[in-house]
């Protein structure tokens, strides 16, 4: 099973891949990770994401889909992923088509985990309090809103439009949002 985990920040998208990952025993591929892991690393695209970074700015669409094609390409990814962070924009999303169908492989569900804006600040000032998150503060947490409502949410638009993507409510308890997305994932591999 290939799942793709979207929703602004704040949602719940890697609070439920993790549990997700424990239910399905898939792998988590996070694009943060990743990144940290290929800088870590050294490798090639690791030095060219640290020279992005180190100049504050966004990892190039072209090293995110590296980064993705060489993670995806991995034994433990052919059975099935959940796939948080990634694709952000139009372009990643159909790069991301792109890779699946050169594996022989198709996107089983894209989840939108979909939350009130105002719900959304309130619970990112909440972790902003407890872990003490720099990119927490509201003002940053607004623009991170802005952002996402430009360049992602037409990601929803596009798998909406392929038929690929269900919205699961994600207010609530953690267990209420999760019993929400197995359920959705229950009805999408009995059809």
């Amino acid at each position: 099973m290939r799942i793709v985990l979207l929703g602004a920040p704040g949602s719940g998208k890697g609070t439920q891949a993790v549990r997700l990952v424990e239910q399905l025993e898939l792998p988590h591929i996070s694009t943060g990770e990743l990144l940290r892991s290929a800088v870590e690393a050294g490798t090639e695209l690791g030095q060219k994401a640290k020279t992005v970074i180190d100049r504050g700015e966004l990892v190039s669409d072209d090293i995110m889909l590296g980064l993705i094609t060489q993670r995806l390409s991995r034994d433990d990814a052919k059975k099935g992923f959940i796939l948080d962070g990634y694709p952000r924009n139009i372009t990643q999303a159909k790069a991301l088509d792109e890779i699946l169908e050169r594996q022989g492989q198709a996107m089983v569900e894209v989840l939108h985990i979909d939350v009130d804006a105002e719900l959304l600040l309130q619970r990112i000032a909440g972790r902003a309090a407890e872990e003490g998150r720099s990119d927490d503060a509201e003002e940053v947490v607004r623009k991170r809103l802005r952002i996402y409502a430009e360049q992602t949410a037409p990601v929803v638009e596009y798998y909406t439009a392929k038929g690929v993507l269900s919205r699961v409510l994600g207010e609530g308890s953690v267990e209420e949002v999760f019993q929400r997305i197995m359920s959705v994932l229950l009805m999408h591999t009995e059809s």
